[in-house]
Order: C-alpha cells, then sequence, then structure tokens
C-alpha cells in the first residue's frame, strides 16, 4: 500500500483534492498519493485502524499535506494525536489550507507542524507552490528514520 515515499495527502475539498493531484504530477512528483477525506480517515490509514486495520504499520508517509478545516476531527486535532505518539511523530507536516489566521498558524506550530502554507488561489501559483514543496520536502529535506 503505502511506502517510506509516500505523501499523504488530507483535502475534504474535492476541487482542492483534484488540484493538488494535477499539479504534483504536472511536476513530476511521481510519489505514491494517499489521500484521505476527513481527520477520522487519516488517522485511521497512520494508526492501522478502522478500513485501514491490519496495514502495515513499518511503512509511514513521506510526508503528509494537511488540512485544517476537516469534518469530523479537524486538522489540529490530527496534528495534535500524531505529534503524540511515536510512531508517527517524526512525519514532516506541511500545513495547506485557505486560513490566514494567525491563531490557526500558531497553534499549528506549536502542535509541531514543520510548515504552514496558505493555499494560492490562481493554478500556476498552485503548481508553482507545490513545485516548491515537492522540491524540498521530497528531494532537499533530510527525513529521521524512526527505529523501532
Amino acid at each position: 500500500m503505502a511506502d517510506s515515499k509516500s505523501i499523504l495527502l488530507v483535502e475534504d475539498n474535492p476541487d482542492d483534492e483534484a488540484l493538488m493531484l494535477r499539479a504534483l504530477k504536472k511536476n513530476n512528483i511521481a510519489n505514491e498519493i494517499i489521500v484521505a477525506r476527513d481527520g477520522i480517515e487519516a488517522l485511521d490509514f497512520l494508526f492501522g485502524t478502522g478500513q485501514f486495520a491490519g496495514r502495515d504499520l513499518s511503512e509511514m508517509p513521506q510526508l503528509m499535506l494537511l488540512d485544517l478545516k476537516l469534518p469530523k476531527i479537524d486538522g489540529l486535532e490530527v496534528l495534535r494525536r500524531l505529534r503524540n505518539d511515536d510512531r508517527t511523530k517524526l512525519i514532516p507536516v506541511v500545513i495547506l489550507t485557505t486560513s490566514t489566521e494567525q491563531k490557526d498558524i500558531v497553534e499549528s506550530y506549536q502542535l509541531g507542524a514543520n510548515s504552514y502554507v496558505q493555499k494560492p488561489v490562481d493554478f500556476n501559483e498552485f503548481i508553482d507552490a507545490t513545485k516548491q514543496l515537492g522540491t524540498y520536502w521530497l528531494l532537499l529535506n533530510q527525513t529521521a528514520i524512526h527505529e523501532k
């Protein structure tokens, strides 16, 4: 299913999901993309519960792109749970959201987000932002290998 080079995209807006997938493809980012459409689905994937029960938890995504405004459990709570578990606390998390509220930015960083990016509205800017994210987080950034 997922390997250590996969990206977990947590996005409830179908248009933003399609835009992100298109932007990743356009930028030749060939990593496997796992999409979770709400906070519960994201946590189920990460912790091998619900529809992902039995998933090999030794394989975690290389990067998580996390929206804040999610149904069921919001992105901040997903981040909180992710950072409070030894199995997932080292996964790089980029908050990718429309929110420019200072309280969201501050809380995201306090909870351990690695980056906070406002989603560009313009498609070309979105493509460029995705290219920059992909280049940095998937090629340049060195991730910690979590010892079992």
